[in-house]
């Protein structure tokens, strides 16, 4: 543990740079934690989308989701808009995984498929 001394002896407040992010301290308009991030989770991935249908959390409702796309997040947005589009429903892309409204899995892996992914229909 840190001594008190340590411990307040950092910088409290500052008006020089504005609004610095809390994980690496530089500026925000400095900050590269966010890119560090999706280099590791695209990093993380093993090549293989698994398609899933998900009803926990959603009062009921039926969600499918698509995890394991190797693409930066902004490709991701522009690929699921295009999936959306296909199973004419509405979703979302929530932290590298997109969701999309209804049961779609043989629409979703017919499509994916046609891509070049290597697909998998994960879950019962």
């Amino acid at each position: 543990m840190a001594s008190l001394r340590d411990q307040l002896g950092g910088l409290v407040y500052s008006t020089e740079h504005g609004k610095t992010c809390p994980t690496c301290r530089e500026p925000l308009d400095d900050c590269h934690c966010d890119d560090l991030s999706e280099q590791q989770r695209l990093a993380a991935l093993d090549g293989v989308v698994r398609i899933r249908r998900e009803t926990s959390g959603r009062k009921g409702k039926g969600v499918t989701t698509i995890s394991g796309i190797p693409l930066p997040s902004e490709e991701l947005k522009t690929l699921a808009k295009t999936l959306k589009k296909r199973c004419g429903t509405g979703g979302a892309v929530k932290e590298g995984v997109i969701e999309i409204q209804g049961d779609h899995r043989d629409t979703l892996r017919q499509e994916l498929s046609n891509l070049g992914y290597q697909v998998k229909l994960a879950g019962g």
